[in-house]
């Protein structure tokens, strides 16, 4: 690439950011839940087929793919951007705030659709690639494993992929900064509930009853060893014990009592190690209480493993696009989860972050919280990281293999 039609890009894609910014805000104003994106579907598929793409609607739900085929190139590159937001009232102040109560788009999935779509319309009007180009909106991110449903649905038998790629804005990081990293980048997540059955009784003969509260407490102690003395200290584990419920009086030992945890790792085998040591102590704490324990375990996301080749392929994209001292080359993992761990099991890939914005600037506020908006000023950069890469990989000899 040269230094040309990089400024091209970002050129054009920040001339039409206006159109693209008021769309992104309509997204925000009108937050759809995981399998409900219904509206917002609509509109990407709407805007997708006008511009000439060949849209398949309902995948997973409410998944949309925009095809778009150029010259004869055997390539095929997957895009993706998640649609859904979260349960939260929304406490931004901005003037294109949710429209629903206890619905906001916390997480910027609105600026994460709306940067591919603006990517979209740049390549149906002026890309220059020859292969297949598979722009993949996935409902139900936030925990409603979206890429799972799409993946059973035959997303990538009738949308077949070579590589596949996708973004999220990080705030923290400085708005447009550039963060890649090869390997293990965010954590597995499995929830666990632990239900103790003892005997209830009067608080003050606790001798006639077998308290299941004293037992959670010293399970809420003792899985905290878990992470300290059963995993390599070089690697990564966290197990929160999120919710403790029991009893309702301070004179009544109740008969049962729930404890609810969440499970995190950034590698398979830590990840399974946790899974057996949990359980382990959880049976054996109960059991020294007189307590019986049941353990309800729920495998979430999977680790998110970025490849090697499509992650330097990305880093010499982002390097391209904005210059290496607004890239981080390898930044760290991070234990937050992502659904889009399952599509890298199935197609090698990458997910990068862009920076959102750093101190009490801009898009500075935490994802998943009430304050939270996406930075309109990642739109032109997002879409044009988006266009260069599509370019690069189908070009003639060029992308990964």
């Amino acid at each position: 690439m040269t230094d040309a039609p990089v400024h091209d890009i970002l050129t054009a894609l920040e001339a039409r950011s206006g159109e693209f910014v008021a769309l992104r805000r309509d997204l925000h104003r009108h937050p759809e839940l995981a399998f409900e994106e219904h509206r917002t579907a609509a509109l990407v598929a709407e805007c997708l087929e006008k511009w000439g793409y060949a849209v398949e609607c309902g995948i997973g739900g409410t998944g949309v793919v925009g095809t778009l085929v150029r010259g004869t190139g055997r390539k095929r590159l997957g895009l993706r951007a998640d649609m859904d937001a979260l349960p939260l009232d929304e406490a931004s102040g901005v003037a294109w705030s949710s429209s629903h109560g206890g619905v906001m788009h916390a997480c910027g999935h609105d600026g994460h659709t709306a940067m591919l779509l603006a990517a979209a319309h740049h390549l149906a009007r002026h890309g220059r690639f020859d292969g297949m180009l598979n722009l993949i909106f996935q409902p139900a991110e936030e925990g409603g494993g979206g890429a799972l449903r799409m993946m059973a649905d035959g997303l990538f038998e009738r949308h077949p992929c070579d590589a596949i790629f996708a973004m999220h804005n990080m705030p923290g990081i400085r708005q447009g900064h550039l963060v890649f990293r090869e390997g293990a980048a965010m954590a597995s997540s499995d929830y666990a509930t632990i239900t103790l059955e003892g005997v209830g009784g009067h608080g003050a003969m606790p001798h006639r009853a077998a308290d299941p509260v004293v037992a959670a407490a010293a399970i809420v102690m003792a899985l905290q060893t878990v992470v300290s003395r059963n995993i390599d200290p070089l690697q990564t584990a966290v197990v929160t014990v999120g919710a403790l419920h029991a009893g309702r009086a301070n004179n009544v030992i109740p008969a049962t009592a729930t404890l609810e945890l969440s499970v995190r790792a950034l590698d398979r085998e830590v990840r399974a190690t946790l899974e057996r040591r949990i359980r382990a102590l959880v049976m054996a704490q109960a059991e020294s209480f007189g307590i019986t324990a049941r353990i309800d375990w729920r495998a979430g996301y999977a680790v998110l493993v970025n490849a090697a080749a499509e992650t330097a392929f990305a880093r010499d994209v982002g390097i391209a696009l904005v210059g290496p001292t607004n890239v981080s080359p390898q930044g760290p993992p991070l234990t937050g989860s992502e659904d889009f761990a399952f599509m890298l099991e199935r197609v090698p890939g990458s997910y990068l972050l862009i920076g959102n914005g750093e101190g009490a600037g801009p898009g500075a506020c935490m994802v998943h919280n009430p304050a939270y908006d996406f930075n309109d000023d990642n739109l032109p950069v997002g879409a044009a990281y988006w266009v260069m890469l599509a370019e690069k990989f189908l070009q003639t000899g060029e992308g990964t293999t």
